[in-house]
């Protein structure tokens, strides 16, 4: 097999049909997007293997891209569960999928998803790992290489790796309150205590280019370090590790691998621009691709809301991909409820940045919305509704309080019934 990745080509020259893709969705010029993939500040995640893939872009330059995490656990979900999740995404506008099932499984869990994702599919290959080693001691840097190997050959379009935290830096994070919440990032520590050897990730990182370059698998280099609470935010810990992942970026751009950096986590609002712009400059502006962040830490069971207004901030301030978060962030894994509301929370974040932002096209459908509150035209406000089906049940509870049907259209219900045709500011205005 001689792949030959989107990067090598657009260094090349060649605008590949990806490419023009990106550019038709974007409403950028094909060369715009094939010099920001040349440069690395735009990454395509594209397995060769990914036979039903519909190419995205990824780049601040791009509309703000989402993710929504899927997968089982070692104690709840099934197969069909995780189809269910996946189509639930799907529907209500991920631009991605990561499967991070940790138990049962896992190679028939991932291989569905990716036959059912037209999106691409991204995965933390650590987790499958220890699922498949049983102890932390069993992990060893060539069944690393195995496992993503294994999982590049499935068709996997980027990969999750912490090889940016080191030995030398798990002293700072003995300082925090909640010390390493990446689940990748804490067993990674647990193991080069007990080993006294480097992170595998990175002692390996030449080897996991060639597996990377051979089938184009992006690398989205994660953040082991990511603060888990406000008290851990910005400290020595997690800049640490992004200087590493600075280093790690320019070596997969020599490699021709294209790779995006994974950002925080538990952030102050205030210090939000401040770590998007870090980032742009430690890492020569390569994607990024954050969790959140999570504004406040008292709000369990609602963090899909306390993590969105972060998302806006973060991708305001040149964040390329927000990973969403569900209720029930720190509570459970998410059931297909659960996901429909983080991704909603999500679009409506990366919206409104890229309507702040300027990006091409991205107002349209709030102008066009309200012009259909202005005619009353209730199905035409339905349909251009990030979330349609809410927006009608919500409607018809409100008509039902009032005991008319849905499809009621006498002259007074050109109005809603929080305000009553007497109160109605657009239906007064209308006869001015």
């Amino acid at each position: 097999m001689n792949c030959i990745t989107q990067p090598a080509q657009a260094k090349a020259g060649i605008i590949t049909p990806e490419m023009k893709r990106v550019a038709e969705i974007e409403r950028l010029e094909p060369e715009f997007i094939r010099s920001g993939v040349a440069a690395g500040t735009i990454v395509i995640p594209a397995n060769i293997l990914h036979k039903n893939l519909k190419a995205i872009g990824i780049g601040r330059q791009l509309k703000t891209k989402i993710n929504a995490n899927i997968g089982n656990s070692a104690v709840a979900s099934c197969p069909r569960q995780e189809l269910e999740k996946l189509q639930r995404a799907l529907k209500y506008g991920a631009d991605t999928v990561m499967d991070l099932s940790t138990g049962g499984d896992i190679n028939r869990i991932r291989a569905s998803i990716i036959e059912h994702s037209p999106a691409p599919v991204g995965t933390v290959p650590m987790y499958e790992v220890l699922a498949r080693c049983g102890k932390v001691e069993n992990l060893s840097e060539s069944f690393v290489l195995d496992v993503m190997r294994e999982q590049a050959e499935q068709g996997v379009d980027y990969m999750t790796i912490h090889a940016g935290l080191l030995r030398a830096q798990i002293p700072a994070a003995k300082k925090r309150k909640l010390r390493i919440v990446s689940r990748g990032g804490s067993i990674l520590a647990a193991w080069m205590k007990q080993t006294g050897k480097e992170n595998p990730f990175y002692t390996a990182f030449d080897e996991i280019l060639e597996i990377c370059r051979k089938y184009d698998v992006t690398l989205s280099l994660g953040d082991g370090m990511r603060p888990g609470c406000l008290a851990d935010a910005s400290d020595e810990a997690q800049f640490a590790e992004l200087d590493v992942l600075g280093e790690l970026v320019r070596r997969c751009r020599k490699a021709d691998v294209q790779a995006m950096v994974e950002g925080p986590g538990h952030i102050p609002f205030n210090e939000i621009e401040m770590n998007m712009k870090r980032e742009q400059k430690v890492c020569d502006d390569a994607p990024f691709y954050i969790l959140g962040p999570v504004v406040t830490d008292c709000a369990p069971g609602y963090d899909h809301i306390t993590s969105a207004i972060g998302a806006t901030m973060g991708a305001y301030a040149g964040a390329a991909m927000l990973c969403y978060v569900t209720p029930k962030e720190h509570l459970g894994l998410p059931n297909a409820r659960d996901v429909r509301d983080g991704v909603i929370a999500y679009k409506i974040a990366a919206h409104a940045a890229d309507i702040a932002l300027g990006k091409p096209g991205a107002r349209e459908r709030d102008d066009a919305i309200s012009d259909a509150r202005a005619a009353f035209d209730w199905e035409k406000q339905f349909e251009l509704a990030l979330d349609p089906e809410k927006a009608r049940e919500l409607r018809e509870e409100a008509l039902a309080e009032r005991d008319l049907p849905a499809d009621h259209d006498h002259g007074d219900e050109r109005f809603c019934t929080m305000c009553g045709p007497n109160f109605c500011s657009m239906r007064i205005s209308r006869e001015l």
